[in-house]
């Protein structure tokens, strides 16, 4: 296989990862003192940090293929899930004082301090499976496609060596090294991101050219009801469920903003990142749709869509600049293998294994860490196999689905745990057991349905989207019925955790916590938002 890159790209690439190594032998000399700095950064992160973090985060590389693939294939319905940049507003907004009040270090410790341990241990282990079987396989594959396209060498190959690269400096440098090199990486990759759109732009012949070329529906976001891959009601509303439990609940995302020192902070980190949430649009989907609308004319061909912006980047880049892509795309793959293995990483070490064993001091905890992260990368390569497998398809909607059976349970718990302080531990635990049962039933159905008919079919062939609206109702009645029928909790052990339970400290504190520009910022971003959701109307 050959290689798309030459010798001067090689340059840029080597130069890349150079800068790459520096920030993170830096980050590493600095040394990990205890657990808040290993975990969270010492706890004293600047909002332009955590915001780019969020960001990297967010854009793997399987966002990358899988989201041009998408554009590519189906056009703009996806943008509803890039267009979250609100939902990440509301991490800083309603979520992240609750957190940052309760001292945790974790998703599942907080759900301990809100309800009780089964809470925690539920959310524990589901969240080291479901990273493990989603976050990091698909990303590998993903970065699996990207590297064998770009530097023409074997898929097994490439993977190996990024995820090994990856879990070096995630393994020695903690958190500190995970963020920092985000912060490089982000710049990389929406440098690179941009320059390709705006290339695919000028072969295709500007905007209108290629809404002409591309079709009306390709940039038609809102479609029917019936439509069975992207009914505008799924992507909407079932895709504000799935993007509230991640956004706001999981690990993965909220970990960046607890590694600030003070609310503030924190929640200026969110508003950069929901600045920044709104970019893919533009800078992924659109490229999709250039792709589309460039093999309509003959320009470029792909056999299946989700190696769509490998093949824009060989075609429409010069030398050197196919250096700085490729980078990029490097970059998103590692950015998400990196939170991942920390997110596992500190999910195990504190919800786990320092549950089982709390006499655990400092430095042992550290040890365990930085060996948990390195079973992850384990287990990442026993999946690279496994995913090398992976048939045609779309990844990115592959990855939708999953998460609209997993989400819906977990979102309903941590609203009502936060808005009503009336939502008991009970409550909490029935929900989430239940909402594993549904996702399970669906998914086997799924597998099945050929055997099935009548209303078992409809239950195993309902729109993803639609499924989890389904799901999130379900849940929420089954949370308020089972509080109102249990004993309330016992409002002193949960104070500042709800409201209703807020001190007048808490309040103080709140009101002190922004500033008219986060305000403005916050409006001015729902703005464009709405501006984005009315332009593309087909």
């Amino acid at each position: 296989m050959k290689s798309a890159l030459e010798s001067w790209d090689w340059v840029v690439l080597g130069l890349y990862f150079l800068a790459l190594i520096g920030v993170a032998i830096w980050v590493i000399l600095q040394k990990n003192k205890n657990t808040e700095d290993y975990f969270l950064a010492g706890r004293n992160v600047g909002w332009f940090v955590i915001g780019a973090s969020i960001f990297a985060s967010n854009i793997g590389s399987e966002h990358v293929v899988g989201l041009a693939g998408t554009g590519a294939e189906s056009g703009m319905p996806m943008a509803h899930y890039e267009l979250h940049a609100w939902i990440v507003l509301l991490l800083g907004w309603l979520f992240l004082p609750f957190y940052m009040r309760s001292k945790a270090f974790t998703m599942p410790e907080f759900l301990e301090k809100r309800f009780d341990s089964r809470s925690r241990w539920f959310l524990s282990v589901f969240s080291l499976v479901g990273y493990v079987i989603t976050k990091v396989s698909v990303t590998i594959y993903a970065g699996g496609i990207v590297v064998s396209e770009l530097l023409g060498i074997p898929f097994i190959y490439g993977s190996i060596g990024i995820v090994v690269f990856t879990g070096i400096y995630t393994v020695i440098g903690g958190m500190k090294a995970v963020i920092y090199t985000e912060t490089l990486q982000t710049i990389i990759l929406i440098l690179g991101s941009v320059i390709i759109t705006y290339l695919g732009l000028q072969e295709i012949g500007g905007w209108d050219n290629l809404r002409a070329v591309a079709g009306s529906e390709h940039f038609n976001m809102w479609r029917p009801i019936s439509d069975p891959d992207f009914p505008w009601t799924g992507m909407l509303i079932g895709g504000t469920i799935v993007g509230i439990w991640y956004w706001c609940t999981d690990q993965y995302i909220v970990q960046r903003t607890l590694a600030a020192n003070n609310i503030k902070v924190g929640r200026r980190g969110a508003i950069f990142g929901a600045y920044l949430k709104i970019l893919p649009i533009f800078i992924f989907l659109i490229p999709g749709i250039i792709a589309f609308a460039l093999a309509k004319e003959g320009v470029i061909s792909y056999e299946k869509s989700d190696e769509v912006f490998p093949v824009l980047v060989k075609t429409l880049l010069p030398v050197g600049l196919k250096g700085l892509v490729a980078g990029g795309l490097m970059a998103a793959l590692m950015s998400s293998l990196a939170s991942v293995f920390n997110s596992c990483s500190t999910i195990f070490t504190i919800d786990i294994y320092k549950k089982l064993a709390p006499q655990t001091d400092e430095k042992r905890l550290l040890r365990i860490g930085k060996i948990a992260t390195a079973i992850v990368v384990i287990l990442g390569f026993i999946w690279i196999p496994i995913m090398e497998k992976i048939g045609g398809g779309t990844l990115y909607k592959y990855l939708q689905s999953v998460q609209s059976y997993i989400a819906p349970p977990i979102t309903a718990v941590f609203l009502l745990g936060i808005l009503w302080k009336r939502t008991n531990s009970k409550a909490a635990i029935v929900t989430l057991f239940s909402g594993l049962l549904i996702a399970a039933l669906r998914i086997i159905a799924e597998i099945y349905q050929k055997d099935l008919s009548g209303l078992l079919l409809d239950f195993a062939t309902i729109n993803f989207a639609h499924m989890a609206i389904f799901m999130f109702v379900t849940s929420l009645v089954t949370c308020i019925v089972v509080s109102l029928v249990s004993n309330p909790p016992d409002y002193a052990t949960i104070r500042g955790l709800s409201f209703g339970t807020l001190s007048k400290e808490d309040q103080i504190e709140q009101k002190n916590s922004f500033t008219w520009v986060d305000v403005v910022l916050s409006i001015l971003l729902l703005t464009a938002v709405v501006t984005v959701l009315t332009y593309f109307t087909g």
